[in-house]
């Protein structure tokens, strides 16, 4: 009988991706070799002893040594390439003029958001207007000043058509898609599927009723996505629906925005790697959105623009946290606990990540499993529910790395109020850019009625 001939397999080349989760000794694994003294060439302590502590800091160079590296990464990859600042993910201002000054637009999924964009010195017409919840005047608004649509749903839809024929206008627009990347749960609770037609539906209805100038689609799959593999398939349907459009309309699309997503350097919780490890390099992503627009079919003389709205990415691995410790005890199973200056009510994505901690001073060769606790009165205030680090008295001072994304924006004076916030710039200088809160900044628009003026007691 003759031998049945094996199947050739294809050939993968090895990807070697270095671990950083540091070497055993008899106490554990170190978290830290080295104490984290300076940012930027300033130091920790001289931070906390002029702006107080907790503190919020941020690198104007890695800031813009991130945007700049992405834009790298893409244009090289793509000759079409503009990236749009995402607000939700940190608003202050000075954080949003860093990346104008390096050729970001705005992406805003608010009327306040928006506001903040074009009192930043954005052009209306370069503001992408994201979101479910836009009001009619939130539209006539946006079609008065030109700015980019991006139609959420049909009422809104319907809405903007009215509104549009009421001003004599013909509104920029573009539709969300939500689709199947291989990712689940899919997020399809935002735009229009393309699966089962609904994204072909709404293009139907823009075309037909000729109110609307559609020029661009854009998508957001997901947030913090570890597979680059779904945004080339995310692409290639955007370009489908692209390509589709052309057919049958004759009318070119601009612009596929494929929103963002990409996952920063921290480590999940429940992660089995460090975020290090697990987190694939934005050119990962590059090459997946690149490759399946080059090769979609369009004419070189017609590709349409890429529009990123990174925000994630180019942001978290900029912000630390300074914090003090309060004191330490002894659970009563046995376990290490250290209480810190700062909790939840500031830190928010301690819910979400295992952030690094590192000590500010020196520290002995002893490490010892710990839980960082917050100062809230709330049990759920926990940073870390179990880090090796090495003991920390009252009066020390730590490092959190990798919170410039999404703790400004989520922050709340629960309990405490919000501190400063600063900036250290190209030079080494620290500003101010977000003052700590004070009483009357908590009180200013609370309006008592006369008949609780007066009490006794």
């Amino acid at each position: 009988m003759k031998e049945k001939e094996m199947e050739k397999k294809s050939y993968e080349r090895p990807v070697i991706k270095p671990l950083n989760s540091g070497l055993m000794n008899k106490f554990g694994t170190r978290t830290e070799y080295t104490p984290v003294t300076h940012i930027d060439g300033v130091s920790v302590k001289s931070l906390i002893e002029e702006y107080g502590s907790p503190l919020f800091v941020f690198s104007e160079r890695k800031i813009r040594e991130n945007i700049r590296d992405a834009k790298r990464i893409f244009e090289t990859r793509y000759p079409k390439v503009q990236f749009a600042w995402s607000y939700k993910t940190n608003y202050l201002n000075a954080i949003c003029r860093t990346f104008h000054q390096e050729g970001s637009w705005a992406e805003v999924v608010s009327i306040f958001e928006y506001h903040k964009a074009v009192s930043n010195g954005v052009p209306p017409e370069k503001i992408l207007f994201n979101g479910p919840d836009k009001t009619d005047e939130d539209l006539r608004i946006s079609v008065k000043n030109d700015s980019l649509i991006h139609i959420d749903h049909l009422d809104e839809l319907y809405r903007l058509i009215e509104i549009a024929g009421e001003m004599h206008k013909k509104p920029r627009v573009a539709i969300r898609v939500n689709m199947d990347t291989g990712v689940y749960p899919i997020w399809d609770r935002f735009g229009f599927n393309y699966e089962n037609g609904q994204a072909w539906d709404a293009i139907n209805k823009i075309m037909a009723g000729d109110k609307l100038n559609l020029i661009g689609l854009h998508c957001h799959i997901g947030t913090y996505m570890l597979t680059p593999s779904a945004y080339g398939i995310a692409a290639s349907k955007m370009a489908d629906l692209a390509l589709g459009i052309k057919r049958r309309y004759k009318k070119n699309i601009s612009y596929i925005d494929i929103g963002g997503g990409f996952a920063s350097k921290n480590t999940l919780k429940g992660s089995y790697q460090l975020g290090t490890d697990a987190v694939p390099d934005i050119s990962e992503y590059a090459e997946q959105i690149a490759g399946s627009l080059l090769n979609a079919g369009f004419d070189t003389d017609e590709l349409p623009y890429l529009y990123l709205e990174t925000g994630r990415a180019l942001i978290d691995d900029a912000g630390f946290l300074l914090g003090t410790v309060i004191s330490n005890k002894r659970l009563s199973d046995g376990r290490r606990s250290t209480i810190m200056d700062f909790g939840v009510n500031i830190l928010f994505t301690a819910f979400w990540y295992d952030h690094k901690v590192s000590p500010a001073q020196e520290f002995s060769r002893f490490t010892e499993d710990t839980v960082l606790y917050g100062p809230l009165c709330m049990n759920i205030d926990v940073i870390r529910e179990n880090v090796t680090l090495p003991p920390l008295n009252a009066g020390d001072h730590v490092v959190v790395h990798f919170v410039g994304a999404y703790n400004i924006t989520q922050s709340m004076q629960f309990i405490a109020l919000r501190p400063n916030v600063v900036m250290i710039d190209l030079k080494g200088e620290s500003h101010i850019i977000r003052k700590a809160e004070t009483m009357d900044d908590v009180e200013r628009n609370e309006r008592i009625p006369a008949h609780l003026e007066n009490f006794k007691l």
